[in-house]
């Protein structure tokens, strides 16, 4: 697994070999790919997940907030305080905090991405309430769980143009939001190409779909990307980009966008927040 200065990668079989994929629940229903803990540095942490049909669970995740875009599959969330349900299917981002204990209930094979602030460390299970050990500090606050729709936010003109042009992006999640990090959800057309300097910024690209390559233009590596596959920028890491084919992709920054940036001439963002210090040896 690579770590320090530069790029690093990371993939579904890679962490299969290094048991970095958990079962949260104690059994099979529930299998979760460590993408990024804390020891990464970057913020926050993200998880990829595959949960069977059927698989019902309460969830109070009393020391974190969390994230969840899913990907395929279907089901729902509850509010098991106001007893407000959602149903989830593609393109729907849920939002926990320590306040939401929740109900999940899967009714079709579920594939989807969590996102937790403060990170987690990795080897976390579910306790008694369905919930994590505290890994960081977190603000005391009234703020309930909410649910956005990437459908609904194109239908209202949210999506925007992005990398000079070479992309499609919606900011789902932004520093307005306060959770510690950003997400995004983007789009590139085959044979798109950028390049790229997140100067001020931690990221993490997950490929959800499509093929593609990327390259540190410091040391001329290239990596080839494919699904189930993310790869890592941080402030000194100048790359290109290119797509093979279509490609959907999710990001997430830490420090968290404002949510109107574009790129500048070297492929940055402005600042928007202290920048965290990354993987040990960066």
């Amino acid at each position: 697994m690579r770590r320090g200065w530069g790029i690093f990668i990371r993939t579904l079989d890679e962490l299969e070999k290094l048991g970095r994929i958990r079962a949260p629940l104690g059994n099979d229903a529930f299998r979760s790919a460590r993408f990024l803990t804390a020891a990464d540095g970057m913020g926050y942490s993200y998880n990829e997940n595959r949960v069977k049909k059927g698989t019902d669970v309460v969830v109070w995740l009393k020391h974190h907030w969390e994230a969840n875009y899913i990907i395929s599959g279907k089901g729902e969330v509850t509010d098991l305080t106001s007893g407000e349900r959602w149903l989830l299917e593609a393109g729907v981002l849920y939002v926990v905090g320590p306040n939401d204990r929740h109900r999940l209930l899967v009714t079709e094979y579920a594939h989807y991405l969590s996102i937790f602030c403060p990170p987690l460390k990795g080897d976390e299970r579910f306790d008694k309430d369905g919930g994590y050990e505290a890994s960081g500090p977190i603000e005391k606050t009234d703020r309930r769980m909410f649910v956005k729709r990437a459908d609904e936010m194109r239908r209202t003109g949210m999506e925007m143009g992005a990398a000079n042009g070479q992309a499609r992006t919606l900011r789902m999640l932004t520093k307005a939001d306060g959770l510690g990090f950003g997400f995004s959800d983007v789009h590139l057309a085959a044979g798109a190409e950028a390049t790229l300097w997140y100067k001020h910024h931690w990221e993490a690209n997950h490929i959800i779909s499509g093929t593609g390559e990327v390259t540190d233009l410091t040391t001329g590596q290239t990596w080839k990307l494919a699904p189930s596959m993310a790869y890592n920028v941080g402030p000194k890491d100048r790359h290109r980009l290119r797509t093979h084919t279509d490609i959907h992709l999710v990001s997430v920054f830490c420090p968290p966008l404002v949510g109107d940036e574009q790129h500048d001439k070297d492929g940055a963002l402005a600042a928007s927040g202290p920048v965290p210090p990354g993987p040990s040896g960066y």
